[in-house]
């Protein structure tokens, strides 16, 4: 029995000595080469998943509130158009008060780490380039204004072609003669737009004059529309506006007259008295901007300013009640602005008082155009 013991541990000894040869060998057997180990690594990055892209984050600070169907609505179709985009991530900021309370918004986009922001009111233009100073790898955009950066741009539109499309038709609707204007902020772009509309009205009747209150707000629907009524109240049958509300629209809705719209197509909310609009067009603006900050191309320290050409302003679709001859002269009218003869300013064009302020053929420069300060003759009102 002893024996039988002795033998079978001996058995079992050399059973466990054998597998550990063979598990040696077939370590060496299985080790792998140089050119395999390179195989394996390769198939084993193309199997794990690819790192997503971070997407490209782009943000939009509005003065008023987007639902003001005006300037920060306009400019929230264009953002539409962007947050489309594949990649591309989009933050609307509205009802920011020009001054420190934009400058604290924008500087809390750069500090988030957005790649592009764009400021859309003139008085967010010295908050932005001070942010864009404290932040040069951020890309920013400002509309209106005139200052740039080495990361900020600025850009426009030419609102002023369309601005006298619409006077064209005011011009004749109006059967007093007697037209409104309801102005925001006493600056250039305000200026040259009732100047534009001024030249369109009296080209389509000389005998008529376009009526000017200001109320130095850009948002504000009932000041608005006060301001709009005190106009009606003094004989005007067509109202127009350079505001961000369409109270202006539904006080002439109201009188049972005529009104222009701005920024948007407002005829929804005067559909009896809404003859057309000057409007933006942002969002072709607005992606192709973005496309060049994520492929590098875009440059900052430089002015963009379009007109009908490029798509940018156009005016919106005529009122049932406008004559099928005053749509044919407008379209006419239309058709060499959008095939760049920029003809709005080109003299002679006389003052308020009746002298010279442009001369015969000659044409003003941008600087000039966008330094604007004098009204044309067939404006009664002042500027401060």
């Amino acid at each position: 029995m002893q024996k039988m013991w002795k033998f079978l541990v001996t058995v079992l000894m050399l059973a466990a000595f054998a597998g550990v040869l063979a598990g040696c060998g077939g370590d060496k057997a299985e080790e792998a080469t140089p050119e395999a180990s390179k195989e394996q690594a390769e198939a084993e990055e193309q199997a794990a998943p690819a790192e997503e892209a971070e997407p490209l984050k782009v943000g939009f600070v509005y003065v008023s509130p987007i639902g003001d169907a005006g300037y920060s609505y306009s400019h929230d179709l264009g953002r539409q158009v962007v947050d489309q985009m594949e990649g591309v991530e989009t933050t609307a900021a509205e009802n920011v008060a020009e001054g420190p309370d934009s400058e604290r918004v924008i500087r809390n986009m750069a500090r988030k780490g957005f790649d592009l922001i764009f400021a859309t009111s003139f008085g967010f233009m010295d908050p932005m380039i001070k942010v864009a100073g404290e932040y040069p790898d951020v890309n920013f955009m400002h509309c209106s204004g005139f200052k740039t950066a080495d990361n900020a741009s600025n850009y426009f539109g030419r609102m002023y072609q369309a601005r006298y499309l619409t006077g064209l038709v005011a011009g004749s609707m109006t059967s007093s003669n007697e037209i409104g204007y309801v102005a925001a902020m006493q600056i250039p772009e305000v200026i040259r737009g009732i100047n534009a509309f001024t030249l369109g009205v009296r080209k389509a009747n000389p005998d008529a004059v376009v009526r000017v209150v200001w109320t130095n707000t850009w948002y504000d629907p009932v000041l608005e529309k006060d301001a709009a009524i005190s106009l009606l109240d003094a004989g005007c049958d067509v109202i127009a506006q350079h505001q961000d509300s369409p109270g202006p629209q539904e006080a002439a809705e109201e009188r049972g007259v005529y009104s222009v719209g701005y920024n948007s197509d407002m005829a929804s909310f005067a559909p009896k008295a809404h003859l057309t609009a000057a409007i933006w067009n942002w969002g072709p603006f607005y992606k192709e901007t973005v496309e060049q900050v994520r492929d590098g191309s875009w440059q900052g320290g430089e002015s963009h300013w379009m007109g009908m050409e490029k798509d940018i302003v156009e005016i919106a679709p005529f009122g049932e009640m406008v004559p099928e001859d005053v749509r044919t002269m407008v379209e006419a009218q239309k058709a060499e602005l959008v095939a760049g003869n920029d003809f709005v300013f080109q003299g002679p064009i006389k003052g308020q008082d009746g002298e010279i302020v442009i001369a015969e053929g000659e044409t003003p420069s941008d600087a000039e155009l966008l330094g604007m300060k004098f009204f044309v003759e067939g404006v009664v009102g002042s500027i401060d």
